[in-house]
C-alpha cells in the first residue's frame, strides 16, 4: 500500500488542484453596444450564448420572442436565434406580429417569388421598419422555404373594436369573422391590471375600472392577443411536428400574460418558451435580474433607447395615442 501512497498524493493535489484553479462563474457584462445582447436563463442567472439557448429550446413547441419595435439588439437576437433554432430542428414555421392576418395571401406570393419585396411591402402594409428590422427574418425563412405566418388581427378591424366595442365583430361578414378566432377576448386579471398601469389610472372611472373608451381600447388589445395565439394553433395544425417562432412586441409576452396567456388556456399541454427583453440600467453594472426574473424564461439585456420624453405628462399622453392610434375607418 505505501508505495501507492505517492501516486494517490499527487493525483489529489492535482484533483484539488484543478477545482482551485477553476475559473469564478463568468460576469455578465453590460451589453457594449445598441446591437449586443446579454442571454440569461432567468431561473439560474446562468450567461448563455445563442446557440446555448437554441439547444435548450431545440424540442419547445413555441418560442415566443418579445421585442422593443426598432431596438437592434432586439431585432440582431431574433435572427440569430432563427438560424441557430433551425439549425437544432429545420422543421420550422416563422409567426409574426408585424403582419395581419388578411395579408396572408400577400406574403405567400412573396415567398413564392411571383411579387418583389417593394410590392409586398406596399400590399401587406409592411411596418416602416421592416427593411431595417424584419427583412432578415423573412428572407431566412423565404430562402429555406419556410411557412410565414401572419399573425396579428386585421388593422381596420382592431381600429374599429377600439372605438366601437366588441360588439363591432357581430357586423362583419362571414369570412372576414372567420378568420378571427372563435373566442377573441380571452383574457387574465393579472394582463387587465398590467394594461391599466400602462395606459394610466387617470383614464379609468378612478376604482381601477376602465372607462368605456378605456375598455374598447382594451378589448382592442385582446383582439391582437387572441388572434396571435389563434395564427399560432392554426401554424401548429397545418405544420405538424414543427417548432413555432413568435416574435412580437414584449408587452404581447412578457410574465407570460396577453398572447402566452391564451395560448396557455387554449393548449395546455402546449410547451412555450418566452425570451424577454430587459434594458440594462445606466447605473449599474450588473444585471437587475431579481427585480425581472418573472418577465420571460430566458432574459436578454439590452442597452436602453435613448429618452424618448422628460416631461412626464407628455409621455402619458403619448402612452395614450400609442394604445388608442387610429387611422380613418368606415366602422359603419
Amino acid at each position: 500500500m505505501k508505495r501507492f501512497l505517492p501516486a494517490l498524493t499527487l493525483l489529489l493535489l492535482t484533483i484539488t488542484g484543478c477545482a482551485a484553479m477553476q475559473p469564478e462563474k463568468t460576469r455578465i457584462k453590460p451589453p457594449e453596444s445598441q446591437y449586443d445582447a446579454r442571454i440569461v436563463d432567468a431561473a439560474s442567472g446562468a450567461l448563455l450564448t445563442v446557440g446555448d439557448l437554441a439547444r435548450r429550446l431545440s424540442d419547445t413547441d413555441v418560442v415566443v420572442v418579445g421585442e422593443y419595435h426598432g431596438h437592434h439588439g432586439s431585432h440582431l437576437l431574433q435572427a440569430r436565434l432563427q438560424q441557430a433554432l433551425f439549425e437544432q430542428n429545420p422543421r420550422q414555421v416563422l409567426s409574426m406580429e408585424q403582419f395581419n392576418i388578411n395579408h396572408q395571401g400577400v406574403l405567400d406570393q412573396y415567398r413564392a417569388g411571383n411579387i418583389g419585396e417593394t410590392e409586398m411591402i406596399e400590399d401587406a402594409d409592411a411596418w416602416d421598419n421592416y427593411r431595417a428590422s424584419y427583412r432578415p427574418l423573412v428572407e431566412f425563412a423565404r430562402q429555406n422555404r419556410l411557412p410565414v405566418v401572419a399573425a396579428n388581427a386585421p388593422a381596420e378591424v382592431v381600429r374599429c373594436v377600439g372605438r366601437k366595442g366588441p360588439d363591432y365583430l357581430d357586423s362583419l361578414s362571414a369570412d372576414s369573422r372567420q378568420r378571427l378566432p372563435e373566442t377573441p377576448f380571452l383574457d387574465t386579471p393579472a394582463y387587465r391590471e398590467k394594461f391599466i398601469e400602462a395606459i394610466g389610472g387617470s383614464h379609468g372611472t378612478g376604482n381601477g375600472e376602465l372607462s368605456e373608451r378605456m375598455r374598447n381600447t382594451y378589448h382592442a388589445q385582446l383582439l391582437r392577443d387572441n388572434t396571435m395565439a389563434d395564427a399560432i394553433l392554426r401554424a401548429r395544425a397545418n405544420h405538424t411536428g414543427h417548432q413555432v417562432l413568435h416574435t412580437t412586441g414584449t408587452f404581447h409576452s412578457e410574465e407570460r400574460l396577453g398572447t402566452v396567456a391564451v395560448l396557455e388556456q387554449r393548449a395546455p399541454g402546449l410547451s412555450i418558451a418566452v425570451v424577454t427583453p430587459v434594458f440594462w440600467p445606466d447605473d449599474s453594472d450588473t444585471p437587475p435580474l431579481t427585480a425581472n426574473r418573472a418577465k420571460g424564461d430566458y432574459l436578454y439585456f439590452i442597452q436602453p433607447l435613448p429618452l424618448e420624453y422628460r416631461d412626464a405628462e407628455r409621455e402619458r399622453k403619448a402612452m395614450q395615442a400609442r394604445f388608442s392610434r387610429s387611422k380613418p375607418a368606415d366602422c359603419d
